[in-house]
């Protein structure tokens, strides 16, 4: 009830204002724009390689409709033929000879008729093409870059909060000289684009002996300057009278921060979370780097694999993007609620 009253509510309970068509002409767009391109990927993800060229396209999964007809090994295509004299006759088609096709009657296969390809119209049906999401399971590796895009989103998200937390703690708590010079090299340090950093990075991992490891995609980017930023700010905001009580009480430097600010602070790493999960799940040029190993592939560069140079898997490519938004979407709606939160007392715009 009140999901309905909010979707019909209006400017006053007289009657419709224009501005009440406006506004709800406004979020549909808004909604389309949105959702659209979702909906159009996920219906896509079901459709078979050729509904995927097929022109003009269609919103819904087609197929072309079969026929098992005695006599004949393969399943037959249907098609809708107009015959000479205008009536219109369902036949399945046998094979196709230049501009001719020789269609034979399903209920009397005895009977072949040479029809012109531009009298006949496929009958088309739904049909969900599920094997786009099992083939890729079966045939390729997936089930593996699955299992690694968990491994390094989880660790490496552990592992941001930790130390993204404890600089922002220090950054936000204590006063000593140069506090603001840190900061302004933290933040100084988002101007700077991952292209201009790869090669010198990837020396680094090089020498360690990291190269075709996990550890490679989850450690260089454990520290991001936007994690301090926006957890330092949310940071400022807690009382200070709190911390000095706990000192007073004898309470350590870790039991202040593990105790009294990490459960003070936990929507602003709720909204950390999503966008450090967003970010390392997401993540393709750096593992592309570091990783040539199959079987240390992730889901981004896993799917990678389908584009070839002459020919692409379309739809392998859709389920699979498919699957790989699904647990950022998830996340997403059970965190989601401490966006406005998190984001609204860092200050971030």
């Amino acid at each position: 009830m009140n999901i309905a009253r909010f979707i019909t509510a209006r400017r006053n309970s007289k009657g419709w204002h224009w501005t009440d068509i406006a506004a709800y002409a406004y979020l549909l767009l808004g909604v389309i724009l949105m959702f659209g391109p979702v909906l159009w990927l996920v219906l896509s993800s079901f459709k078979t390689q050729a509904s995927l060229l097929e022109f003009p396209p269609s919103l819904l999964p087609m197929s072309q409709k079969e026929v098992t007809v005695p006599g004949y090994p393969q399943p037959l295509p249907l098609f809708t033929v107009i015959m000479e004299d205008g009536t219109k006759r369902e036949l399945a088609q046998v094979r196709r000879v230049g501009i001719q096709a020789q269609m034979i009657d399903p209920a009397n296969p005895s009977q072949q008729v040479r029809v012109p390809i531009d009298k006949r119209v496929p009958v088309r049906q739904f049909s969900l093409a599920t094997e786009n999401y099992t083939e890729p399971l079966e045939r390729f590796a997936f089930p593996q870059f699955l299992a690694n895009s968990v491994f390094v989103t989880v660790v490496a998200t552990l592992i941001t909060l930790l130390i993204n937390s404890m600089a922002a703690y220090a950054l936000s708590i204590y006063e000593f000289k140069g506090k603001s010079a840190a900061m302004l090299m933290v933040i100084g340090t988002l101007m700077i684009p991952i292209t201009i950093i790869l090669v010198p990075v990837y020396l680094v991992v090089t020498k360690l002996g990291l190269v075709n490891s996990l550890w490679a995609v989850i450690l260089p980017g454990a520290a991001t300057p936007t994690g301090v930023f926006l957890l330092r700010q949310y940071m400022l905001t807690l009382p200070r009278d709190l911390i000095e009580a706990a000192r007073m009480d004898k309470a350590s430097e870790w039991q202040i921060y593990w105790r009294i600010v990490m459960p003070l602070t936990l929507p602003a790493l709720a909204v950390l979370t999503i966008f450090s999960i967003m970010w390392r799940w997401n993540e393709f040029l750096w593992p592309l780097a570091v990783l040539t190993k199959t079987e240390s592939y992730t889901l981004q560069i896993g799917l990678n694999a389908f584009q070839g140079e002459l020919q692409t898997q379309w739809q392998y490519l859709l389920a699979m993007t498919v699957m790989t938004l699904t647990p950022v979407a998830i996340v997403f709606v059970f965190l989601q609620r401490f966006i406005t939160t998190g984001i609204a007392n860092t200050g971030m715009k």
